[in-house]
């Protein structure tokens, strides 16, 4: 079955196969969450079959809206699809747009909703090995760290969202945790 998400097309949202929005670079409507415990943050490393950043690390999910879907549904699905958690009060955090090339070729030019939901890092789900091969809690003061230590093992938008959009992703709470994780321990 073919992908049909939501795609500007001389200046119309417009019904666009998946692939081809990404051949092309055309700007299009995503969705990413970020699923937190307190000051940590659930990432996901993608699984080696996807056919963009296979084997990077990413945000908790993402996808791509379908033609006509909300992006709060889209969002409650592919946390399910992804990770199999369901249930969680998706709160939507703010919009972004950013372009990055990820890999053949594809680009990635997005205007992302961004869902952010608490959930105790006890609770048990399930990941998807199709879709993701690994999860980690991460501290959100840990995460610029991170990526600056090992860029070339994140997503593009990963790197976008720790670098411009952190603070209206996880509010105060990130900039006082990322100056805790950079104070001399005594």
């Amino acid at each position: 079955m073919t992908a049909m998400i939501p795609a500007w097309v001389g200046g119309a949202l417009q019904p666009v196969e998946k692939l081809e929005v990404h051949r092309r670079g055309l700007r299009h409507k995503a969705i990413s969450v970020f699923v937190t415990s307190g000051e940590f943050v659930l990432l996901q490393q993608r699984a080696m079959c996807k056919y963009h950043t296979p084997g990077l690390w990413a945000n908790t999910c993402c996808t791509h809206p379908h033609w006509d879907e909300a992006s709060a549904v889209a969002a409650e699905r592919r946390l399910y699809e992804e990770l199999g958690i369901a249930g969680l009060d998706l709160v939507h955090r703010d919009r972004v747009e950013y372009r990055a090339a990820v890999g053949d070729d594809m680009i990635e030019h997005e205007v992302v909703d961004i869902f952010v939901a608490e959930m105790d890092r006890s609770q048990h789900f399930a990941p998807n090995p199709d879709e993701v091969m690994k999860t980690s809690w991460v501290h959100s003061g840990d995460l610029a760290r991170l990526i600056d230590r090992a860029p070339e093992t994140y997503t593009p938008w990963f790197k976008i969202y720790v670098a411009r959009h952190a603070e209206q992703i996880f509010g105060i709470a990130f900039a006082n945790a990322a100056r805790r994780s950079k104070e001399p321990v005594s």
